[in-house]
């Protein structure tokens, strides 16, 4: 008994100085832990809301040197909802946890992704769109991030909104950047990944390393040594440790690097790039040297997508120096106000359907009991001693995705085209045994976890995908319609309103859907809309493709849509179609997809032309554009007739 009691208060001891014990374990007082989790909630909010002042507001140039910059007008909101309200830094997370609640510590993709259906309606941008769409077109993570469909795989998505996989994971680090990856290629690919695993190695180191330089180089061992963020990284480290007090210019010589417009983000905006952003975030970091307000201050004046960046890193401070670290003012912004706790202890939901507001005090509670839940379920201990609670962390845990298998929505492959579709099942491919049960189209073929070849047969292909392990089956219906030669080639006349300013509507049979048509007008008026062709001699038809190209954010969208075909010489509605997947005609950007294609099947007729036809959609634009009237149009990237 005395060397079991000397034993245990040796462990207390240990556990009050965040030390490594012999088992790969470490120990960390329970309310210590509650602790870091509440702070970094504050942390998040405080950044975010402090950071929407100054997003997006130092693009070419960094802002001023004069701290601290203050709230601007986000007093304003502030004051409006008396307290904390969500945003996209914080609701995504928020709406994680209460899958973890409902659905256990390690949910599914298919979880995840029915969350995000259901809850993500507006306020959404870049890779975060293009996934929601994709998911409501019937494809499942990760293929929502695969850079073979989402086309903004690379931007900064997935880096603020995923710290809670991290938070719920303390000291665990390679469970959290497993976890982090799993859940971010929901929304991003390839380096677009990076950022967010390196954010994750320090959130979960944060809990027990107290040193930003350390927690740096956690996360760099966190990635392969060559990749594209630990080059961000080091290059970043290498301004700071040459312009330690000239700011303005490491900011200037990291964004001539990395604020650049490439083949893979062309199509796009390089100010949300993830690793630009990323970098921006690192150097914050390394600027505030641990302070709070310091790095707040850098993360907004480093600019970009500022917020995100100020979020992060004052989330992650939160953890590091704890509640106590963080600046009253910064918690009670407001002098006309009498709040008793942080924020008023109130976090109002404005942006996400279906959850609710909730204190944040209750917020970090709930999450802080995820956190024991890991830990416990992964061979971790709760104990007390002398009426404290401490946990004993298991450094070493690993994270494995779940069994599943995604979903594959009915789609046209072209025949003589190249198809691929990945097939995702949560496990080492050896693990896993897939098998098909039907027939696969002539020339695909299953191969490295993937559907994959040249079809040279066209036809209907109805068959089965079923992964089995040693103890569970998963199986999915799959339905695949192979077409033969787009007519759209042959026809000797194009239809369109020629009202548009732009005349180039022939690439929308130029067979690269990259290349989009714009029907902009120049005159602010809602007006009908129709592409298509004509034919000297009559043609068999019976489905078409429409690829909707990339809209732009304010207007490039259909409000009504219908199949007009050419009958004695006249446009004729064609009373009945059906439209895979379903086309979002809701005069409002948040959920409309870029690249998508619409396959539209009828019963076939016979006609000399047939065209697609609709009413546009615009809405007006935000504050940050100086001409706010409101612009028509819709956009196009491919009509395709079979």
């Amino acid at each position: 008994m005395r060397f079991s009691s000397m034993l245990l208060l040796a462990l207390v001891f240990i556990a009050c100085k965040h030390e490594k014990n012999d088992n790969d374990a470490q120990l960390i007082k329970v309310k210590d832990y509650e602790n870091a989790v509440y702070a970094s909630w504050i942390g998040q909010i405080i950044g975010n809301t402090y950071g929407l002042g100054y997003e997006f507001t130092f693009i070419d140039e960094p802002g001023p040197d004069v701290f601290p910059y203050g709230y601007g007008f986000t007093l304003a909101d502030l004051r409006e909802h008396n307290g904390a309200y969500s945003d996209d830094d914080t609701d995504i997370e928020y709406m994680y946890l209460t899958q973890m609640e409902k659905n256990g510590i390690e949910p599914i993709y298919f979880h995840l992704a029915e969350a995000w259906k259901a809850h993500v309606k507006e306020r959404v941008w870049f890779a975060n769109r293009m996934a929601v769409t994709l998911m409501h077109a019937g494809h499942y993570p990760p293929i929502t991030g695969h850079k073979d469909f989402n086309s903004e795989w690379f931007q900064i998505d997935p880096q603020l909104v995923n710290e809670i996989w991290a938070v719920t994971a303390p000291g665990m680090v390679d469970y959290a950047v497993a976890k982090s990856e799993f859940a971010a290629r929901i929304t991003s690919n390839d380096f677009g990944l990076e950022p967010t695993l390196h954010y994750a190695a320090m959130y979960s180191a944060a809990f027990f390393e107290k040193d930003i330089n350390r927690l740096i180089e956690i996360g760099n061992q966190a990635l392969s040594p060559k990749s594209h963020f630990v080059n961000a990284v080091e290059f970043v480290k290498n301004q700071y440790g040459q312009y330690p007090n000239d700011w303005q210019q490491a900011r200037k010589n990291v964004c001539a690097k990395y604020y650049v417009v490439e083949d893979y983000n062309r199509h796009s905006w390089a100010a949300v790039d993830a690793t630009l952003n990323g970098a921006l975030g690192i150097m914050a970091l390394l600027y505030g040297q641990g302070d709070f307000q310091n790095t707040l201050d850098y993360a907004c004046a480093f600019g970009m997508d500022a917020d995100n960046q100020a979020a992060t890193m004052c989330g992650l401070l939160g953890i590091v120096n704890g509640f106590e670290s963080i600046p009253k003012e910064l918690m009670f912004p407001l002098d006309d106000v009498d709040w008793d706790l942080p924020f008023n202890d109130s976090y109002k939901m404005i942006t996400r359907e279906g959850l609710s507001d909730i204190t944040i005090r209750e917020l970090s509670k709930r999450t802080a009991v995820q956190g024991e839940k890991i830990i416990l379920a992964h061979g971790g201990q709760r104990f007390e001693k002398d009426g404290e609670a401490f946990y004993s962390v298991p450094t070493k845990a690993v994270f494995s995705a779940p069994f599943e298998l995604n979903a594959i929505p009915k789609m046209p492959l072209k025949k003589s085209e190249y198809f691929y579709y990945p097939i995702h099942t949560g496990r080492k491919d050896a693990d896993i045994d897939i098998t098909i049960d039907g027939q696969l189209p002539d020339g695909i073929q299953l191969t490295d976890n993937a559907l994959l070849g040249t079809p040279t047969e066209s036809g209907v292909y109805r068959f089965a995908i079923i992964a089995r392990d040693k103890l569970q089956e998963r199986r999915i219906d799959v339905e695949l319609h192979v077409l033969a030669e787009n007519m759209a080639y042959g026809a000797n006349g194009m239809v369109f309103n020629q009202n548009s300013i732009d005349d180039q509507i022939a690439v929308i049979r130029d067979g690269d859907v990259g290349t989009s048509y714009m029907s902009l007008k120049g005159n602010q008026r809602r007006e009908i809309d129709y592409y298509g062709y004509t034919w000297q001699d009559e043609q068999l038809i019976s489905s078409l493709i429409y690829n909707n190209g990339k809209p732009n954010e304010f207007y490039g969208w259909f409000t009504t849509f219908d199949v007009e075909y050419l009958k004695n010489g006249k446009w004729v509605k064609l009373e009945k179609f059906t439209m895979s997947p379903d086309l979002n005609i809701d005069n409002s950007q948040w959920l409309k997809p870029a690249y998508q294609d619409y396959y539209i099947e009828f019963e076939s007729i016979t006609t000399k032309g047939i065209r697609i036809i609709g009413l546009s959609g615009g809405i007006e634009k935000d504050a940050n554009n100086a001409h706010r009237g409101i612009e028509y149009a819709t956009s196009i990237g491919e009509l395709g007739v079979y």
